[in-house]
């Protein structure tokens, strides 16, 4: 383990709307063969756009099989190859990012990064989650941080607004994770220990989220990218990948992983799954009442799960939530930076105290 403070952060951070009319300006220094991984909607809404900034030497457009999948990094990082493209960039989402991610690490090429929705903070990241063909949490890549991220906020303010408050509830976490890990040391996705710049950048990030999420959302609701959107799409993407990546991961994306292999949650955004998380890693905590509900209140402003029955688990048997428990609590995942033993046993305590906590506060609104 390095005990070396470690800080990581992609090479260049652009946000604004319209900015993915300048593509090809901003690649350009970097490369000139450019492959785009992009959804097949994604490439029906935004291929035009995309295409727009380019007059010749157009990128190749690669349709995405919906899963970051090893197969499916294999299939990106075969066409890289035999194509002989020197930029990979990815149009969408998470999973995406984590595709292209992966397969620019495999090739060495330089990765670019486009998010059309603010649902999660991996965009300015280089840990790349890797999936089963059936969307099972299987493993983790370390690669480069991007080149570069360019976050069109036009698009981010006309993207379905569940997608922004997932990504408000994976930023959520970061500060509560990172501080519970500093109180360790561990070792953070950096590959050292949290300086002080990844603590400050967690804390921004939720000092942000608490102050501007409700305005937020209802700018995404009009579709406009008001100031107080700029704000919480920064906090979400750039405050957040820097706090988690350099500052560390603790419970709430162990129980995220967890809640992974029960089938119900499949249909749950990341940040939805975590924001659940994030009230069980304080109950593992015994964290004040005061911050509990601070965090509860937070999460029903703004429409993010408190409860079990929020992420289709109503019915969840504790044999179903000791798996969960299992994999959370597994040693090679972050419920284990907590400063304090964690079993499974702790971690479906935990799960059980806080969905009381939820379904109590549901009865009383």
């Amino acid at each position: 383990m390095s005990l070396n403070r470690v800080f990581m952060s992609p090479a260049r951070y652009v946000q604004g709307p319209h900015c993915l009319e300048k593509l090809k300006e901003y690649t350009d220094k970097i490369g000139d063969k450019l492959i785009i991984a992009i959804s097949a909607g994604g490439k029906k809404r935004l291929e035009k756009t995309l295409m727009s900034s380019f007059d010749d030497n157009k990128p190749t457009l690669h349709v995405f099989n919906g899963e970051c999948s090893q197969t499916e990094i294999n299939r990106l990082t075969d066409l890289i190859r035999t194509g002989g493209y020197n930029v990979v960039c990815s149009v969408g989402g998470g999973k995406l990012h984590d595709l292209a991610k992966a397969a620019a690490f495999h090739t060495k090429q330089p990765c670019v990064i486009v998010p059309t929705a603010c649902s999660n903070d991996a965009p300015c990241t280089a840990v790349s989650v890797i999936y089963t063909e059936e969307g099972v949490v299987e493993s983790f890549l370390f690669t480069d941080s991007p080149r570069l991220v360019l976050v069109d906020t036009d698009i981010i303010a006309k993207a379905p607004v569940r997608t922004l408050v997932a990504g408000i509830g994976d930023a959520l976490a970061t500060y509560i994770e990172a501080r519970a890990s500093k109180q360790k040391d561990c070792q953070t996705a950096a590959g050292g220990i949290a300086g002080v710049t990844g603590i400050a950048l967690a804390r921004l990030c939720y000092d942000t989220l608490l102050a501007d999420s409700v305005k937020a959302k209802l700018s995404n609701e009009a579709g406009v990218p008001s100031v107080a959107l700029e704000n919480v799409v920064e906090a979400a993407t750039l405050l957040s990948g820097l706090g988690f990546e350099s500052g560390g991961l603790a419970a709430a994306h162990a129980v995220h992983n967890g809640l992974t292999v029960l089938e119900e949650s499949h249909a749950y955004l990341h940040g939805e799954k975590v924001a659940f998380g994030v009230m069980t890693q304080l109950f593992m905590e015994n964290a004040p009442m005061e911050e509990i509900e601070t965090v509860a209140n937070y999460c029903l402003s703004v429409g993010l799960p408190i409860a079990l029955s929020d992420i289709g688990l109503t019915n969840a048997s504790d044999e179903a939530l000791m798996k969960v428990a299992a994999v959370a609590a597994a040693p090679h995942d972050t419920a284990v930076n907590l400063p304090f033993h964690v079993s499974a046993e702790t971690v479906f305590a935990a799960l059980k105290a806080a969905d009381a906590y939820g379904r109590m506060k549901h009865t009383q609104r």
